[in-house]
């Protein structure tokens, strides 16, 4: 290191070749001496003085009136031109997804399909078309969407379908041939109907036979007949109740918020409330033989739920007997395959499968 520091000049050698910070500063301009540069530069008086004012420029400029004066007012413009009377432009509103039903008639089973073109019949086996509905389009704001949904067979020879409108279209099928008409429009609700479901067991006296859902919850119930008769009604609480089912006078309903409730189809007091589901429940079936209630949801779990009646009190009992998830799936259709229930069928959203389950 004497070695290496003998070569190296020292910081004092270092220094006295560098120059000093006050010979530094005095090459420097101070401070002070930007009085010097200031003097150099015009003031901002100065620099005014050659600028024309603002009242110069305005006296130069013509004025908003004499500028209104020299063009035509909305009043002059509008009377040059056509009236044009406003347009209301449509919405973008989501497609209806289409349902289909086999309905069993004592005579014939027909294939229905509902959509926004309206309702369609077929023979069973869906080779021929039987008979076409278009739906008549009311006055409806231009962001509602019209579409036909709910499909249930009624009263022996009626099949029912719900509207977006809240209209209930009843169609009085022949036995055979294409002669079917619209005999009768249930008005009772004020939304969309979302489900309709006939009695699949024996109703009680006075319980009706028929059951028609809405948008808002809304229960109606109704007796088919030459005319229909509406029984009763339950009133919604707002969250929508997507599907129903009727069995031996009880009315299941599936809920957006994935509750099932039980309601007296007679005298339409609830029975009972299920925290079903975590999420939207899209299907309800029923097992007519057993009385087993099957429910779907977006939650991706299907429920197979026995409901029966206590025969010394009358209460309406529920046991849950299995429940099956399918994965990464959300569950929008669920049936039964058989009277007992013993076999059911799953779909989900963007699922190209129909998958089957069934005792081990």
């Amino acid at each position: 290191m004497d070695q290496y520091g003998a070569t190296q000049p020292s910081m004092d050698q270092y220094s006295a070749i560098q120059p000093s910070m006050d010979q530094y500063s005095a090459m420097q301009p101070s401070v002070s001496h930007m009085d010097q540069y200031s003097a150099t530069q015009p003031s901002m008086d100065q620099y005014s003085a050659t600028q024309p004012s603002m009242d110069q420029y305005s006296a130069t400029q013509p004025s908003m009136d004499q500028y209104s004066a020299t063009q035509p007012s909305m009043d002059q413009y509008s009377a040059t031109q056509p009236s044009v009377a406003p347009q209301l432009i449509p919405l973008s509103v989501p497609s209806v997804s289409p349902q289909a039903a086999w309905c069993e008639l004592p005579s014939r089973v027909l294939l229905v399909l509902t959509s926004q073109r309206g309702v369609q019949m077929y023979d069973a086996d869906g080779s021929t078309m039987v008979f076409w509905h278009a739906l008549d389009v009311p006055e409806l704001p231009a962001a509602h969407s019209v579409f036909a949904r709910g499909i249930a067979a009624a009263g022996g020879r009626f099949i029912c379908v719900g509207t977006s409108f809240g209209a209930v279209l009843v169609f009085d099928i022949p036995p055979k041939g294409t002669n079917v008409t619209l005999s009768e429009v249930l008005e009772q609700h004020r939304d969309p109907i979302t489900d309709i479901a006939a009695e699949q067991g024996q109703a009680p006296d006075g319980a009706g036979d028929l059951v028609t859902a809405d948008d808002c919850g809304t229960l109606c119930l109704w007796s088919s007949g030459e005319e229909f008769t509406l029984l009763g009604k339950i009133p919604g609480s707002g969250c929508t109740c997507s599907s129903v089912a009727l069995w031996n006078g009880i009315v299941a309903a599936g809920y957006g918020n994935g509750q099932i409730r039980l309601w007296e189809a007679g005298s339409g007091r609830i029975r009972a409330q299920l925290s079903a589901h975590a999420r939207w429940i899209y299907a309800l079936d029923l097992a007519p033989l057993t009385g087993k209630l099957l429910s779907g949801a977006e939650d991706s779990f299907v429920h197979v739920w026995k409901l029966s009646r206590d025969p010394d009190t009358d209460d309406i009992e529920v046991q849950h007997c299995h429940a099956e998830c399918v994965t990464d799936t959300q569950v929008c259709g669920a049936r039964f395959c058989d009277p007992a229930g013993d076999t059911f069928a799953v779909t989900g959203y963007d699922l190209s499968e129909i998958l089957c389950y069934g005792p081990a």
